[in-house]
């Protein structure tokens, strides 16, 4: 317990996913710093709310910073970035990272590892998937509206001791979390609810309850699901999912989430960028380098793609 008191823990990238996994690993007595821009100046004056489910709490005193170089060395580097920020990402990092520490992206899609690799070296980099319902509100609040369970695991592969002990460490903050033998199986499956969810939501403007209560897109919803985990079955996994199984899970997990706004169809309404290339081009082309045609996706990107402003 004693260790687990003294780690430093700095979030990178505190949008929805940030600002709640970090407030719930501030509450639990976690030193806890953050690295914002919009919310600033609002959580440095008045601190951090966060709305759920499970009970609204505030955070006072909460440790703000503009600049990662002022934040000091971290033991872990909670990273949240959008993907399309990934161009950043390593300077932001570079001035948290001292001998021992560790790195966990949470960020959506493929090829955030190897960056953070590249950098870093692979033996730093550990990855996790999220499946989190939250939205940011005004400056200084987030609010979760249900789920929130992370998979995590080393880069490298394997269940180590430190993916054990991190993810022992969200549990005691109340996050439900498993630590996984084979990342990239789970970074697939977490891409076969946002492939077809985000695409499909930030095109057409519905949330997911009216895409699964119309079955001619609650048809193409399993449609692409079921493309998606065939081309991660191509991949070489530690073993196949199966897509039957998978589907119904991933249906019976998003029905009782309501009227949800995935975070693409919010940006998309917002006029933010979107996380195309991390969520759809990247598996677009495993899949193609594996001999399957991911057509249903191809369109999706496409048609996400010709949206976004020049």
């Amino acid at each position: 317990m004693a260790e687990r008191m003294k780690m430093r823990i700095a979030v990178v990238g505190a949008g929805a996913l940030g600002l709640y996994y970090g407030a719930m690993l501030r509450r639990s007595g976690l030193d806890v710093k953050f690295l914002l821009r919009r919310d600033y100046r609002a959580i440095s004056s008045g601190g951090l709310n966060v709305t759920s489910p499970a009970g609204d709490f505030h955070l006072d005193g909460v440790s703000c910073f503009h600049d990662s170089a002022a934040m000091g060395e971290a033991d872990l580097v909670l990273i949240g970035l959008k993907t399309f920020d990934n161009n950043r990402m390593v300077e932001l990092v570079r001035p948290l990272v001292g001998e021992k520490t560790a790195l966990l992206t949470l960020q959506n899609g493929l090829g955030n590892e190897e960056i953070l690799a590249a950098a870093f070296g692979a033996g730093r980099v550990m990855g996790g998937v999220a499946f989190l319902c939250a939205n940011r509100g005004e400056p200084g609040t987030v609010h979760h509206l249900g789920q929130g369970a992370i998979r995590l695991g080393e880069f490298g592969g394997g269940v180590s001791d430190r993916a054990q002990a991190v993810a022992g460490i969200f549990n005691a903050a109340g996050v439900p979390c498993e630590a996984v033998a084979d990342l990239m199986k789970a970074r697939w499956e977490k891409l076969g609810w946002n492939i077809p969810f985000n695409g499909l939501s930030a095109l057409t403007g519905l949330t997911t309850d009216r895409l699964l209560a119309h079955p001619p897109t609650r048809r193409q919803v399993t449609e692409i699901m079921g493309e998606v985990i065939r081309a991660a079955n191509a991949q070489g996994h530690s073993g196949p999912v199966d897509p039957a199984s998978f589907i119904t899970r991933m249906l019976e997990l998003t029905e009782p989430m309501g009227d949800y706004r995935p975070s693409m169809m919010i940006d998309r309404l917002e006029g933010r960028r979107l996380e195309l290339e991390a969520i759809y081009g990247i598996p677009l082309r495993m899949g193609s380098e594996k001999g399957v045609e991911m057509t249903r996706t191809r369109m999706l990107h496409a048609l996400l793609e010709a949206g976004e402003k020049l």
